[in-house]
């Protein structure tokens, strides 16, 4: 178990898509400071595509899409390592407010596209890499993105996805299973074995990596905090619409596993896939 000291992203399976673009722009200003755990699980695929050389093998003119790119924290870096002559980075994102901030945070040559995953608006065989980081999970399910990847994808194109799976936040969970019993407080994430289950019947021979990662939290209400802050509060249709009673807070703060020191922790169980198309 890898363990982090920082404020972590969450994201959810299967939110309304409206919702989801609504909440991340609203979280635009505050998400970069929380989001350590998204930084740490792009910077790992980040290394493999440097490692492999995947920009060189391309050559000039490569096409790099950043799928749900957020506030360009990796898209800048792609633009920053791609090099080449014609080479083209483009940010894509469901959130428009998203956008707005990467836009006047970037470098201008950098090109900014509101699109949903699961139906991109790109022709066939029209990128070379895509680099997606803790996104899938916000969509109906991954098989669609990752049809979605395949198409625009040219023969030899390469894919990088991380994700988070079923179990992750699970402390959370229980704590409030038992403050606020018959109401759900914590998104839904996607087994492992499903997950796999649909790489392997939309792509050839993808790769996945899976790792549980701790985030360590001086309280539970600083977790809720973070999550407010990157605007990944649980959105499923069972939760509640006003408040929640300071009541069940203070009990699920009492029921949340607490460390030696007082701390308290988080676990996310990360996946990364990589995947080569056949030239």
């Amino acid at each position: 178990m890898t363990a982090l000291t920082d404020p972590a992203t969450v994201i959810v399976q299967g939110a309304a898509k409206t919702e989801v673009a609504r909440d991340f722009g609203a979280a635009s200003k505050t998400y970069n400071p929380a989001a350590r755990l998204q930084r740490y699980m792009g910077q790992v695929m980040l290394d493999q595509l440097s490692e492999q050389g995947c920009l060189r093998e391309a050559g000039d003119g490569c096409q790099i899409l950043d799928l749900g790119c957020g506030t360009g924290w990796f898209t800048g870096q792609l633009a920053g390592i791609a090099g080449g002559a014609g080479n083209s980075v483009t940010g894509a994102d469901l959130s428009q407010g998203m956008l707005d901030y990467a836009r006047a945070v970037a470098a201008p040559d950098i090109r900014w596209l509101v699109a949903d995953a699961e139906s991109l608006p790109l022709e066939d065989n029209s990128l070379d890499v895509i680099f997606s980081n803790l996104m899938i999970q916000w969509c109906n399910g991954s098989a669609g993105v990752l049809a979605e990847c395949r198409r625009v994808l040219r023969p030899g194109g390469q894919l990088f996805i991380s994700t988070l799976l079923e179990g992750t936040l699970d402390e959370l969970r229980g704590a409030w299973h038992r403050a606020d019993p018959g109401h759900e407080h914590v998104n839904r994430f996607e087994s492992e074995d499903a997950f796999r289950t649909q790489a392997i019947e939309v792509l050839p021979a993808p790769r996945i990596a899976t790792e549980s990662i701790a985030l360590d939290y001086p309280s539970p209400m600083a977790l809720l905090a973070e999550l407010k802050a990157i605007g990944a509060g649980f959105k499923g249709s069972s939760r509640r619409r006003n408040a929640t009673a300071p009541g069940r807070l203070r009990a699920m703060c009492h029921h949340y596993p607490k460390g030696d020191d007082g701390q308290v922790h988080a676990t996310y169980q990360a996946a990364w896939l990589t995947c080569r198309l056949p030239d």
